[in-house]
């Protein structure tokens, strides 16, 4: 189906081109049909403009670079398209029947200047923002080092108060775990060797004498 469509559609170009150039005067028509490709890659080009200037008509090149457009011999063809250089073809006047030709265009490279930008629009005015900058002196900058001392940093970490999100986070994680342990029966120390070798060496060491476990309950 597709195949019969592309019949018709060269019959009616070529029949319309035909008949507009029999009104011209011109009877000598002829298919110019080819492919246009990327000359570095060989790759198809979509949306090629093959143009006639004299004759003021033109076609665009398919999805696989295919293109077919009723010429006369001598006809001027521009081949052109965005990012590529245009190029020129003229159909040899030696030409009476239909034939296809294979056009390479290359990649239209442009250089552009190379831009600087400065937050300061000359150098001279960059140079005097400079002379006057005004730096901080010893003391401030004493104080900047404290106060971004590392260890200074983690105190006032550890002295902020829970926010929003970890009050949150801390709230799921007890309900994770209270919602795991309700399967579980309570765990008994008696039974635990860990905790009578802990409770062992508390004794020796003294911890459970008047003094000091009044120290330790403070």
């Amino acid at each position: 189906m597709f195949i019969y469509r592309c019949l018709f559609c060269a019959f009616i170009l070529f029949f319309s081109t035909n008949l507009l150039l029999k009104a011209q005067g011109e009877s000598k028509v002829i298919i110019l049909s080819g492919i246009v490709v990327d000359g570095s890659t060989n790759d198809p080009i979509p949306g090629v403009s093959i143009y006639i200037p004299k004759a003021g008509r033109g076609v665009g090149t398919s999805e696989q670079g295919l293109f077919n457009l009723g010429v006369i011999p001598g006809d001027s063809v521009i081949i052109s398209s965005v990012g590529f250089k245009r190029r020129f073809y003229r159909v040899p006047k030696d030409k009476s029947e239909n034939y296809s030709v294979v056009v390479e265009l290359n990649e239209s490279v442009i250089n552009l200047p190379v831009v600087e930008v400065f937050p300061y629009p000359t150098e001279d005015s960059f140079k005097e923002a400079i002379v006057a900058l005004q730096l901080p002196d010893a003391d401030k900058i004493k104080k900047m080092e404290e106060n971004m001392n590392e260890q200074s940093l983690a105190k006032i970490a550890m002295s902020m108060p829970m926010d929003a999100r970890m009050n949150s986070k801390y709230f799921m994680m007890q309900d994770a775990i209270n919602t795991g342990n309700q399967t579980f029966l309570p765990t008994l120390q008696v039974f635990n060797p860990f905790a009578w070798g802990s409770f062992i060496k508390s004794i020796k060491r003294g911890d459970f004498k008047r003094g000091r476990w009044k120290d330790k309950r403070k």
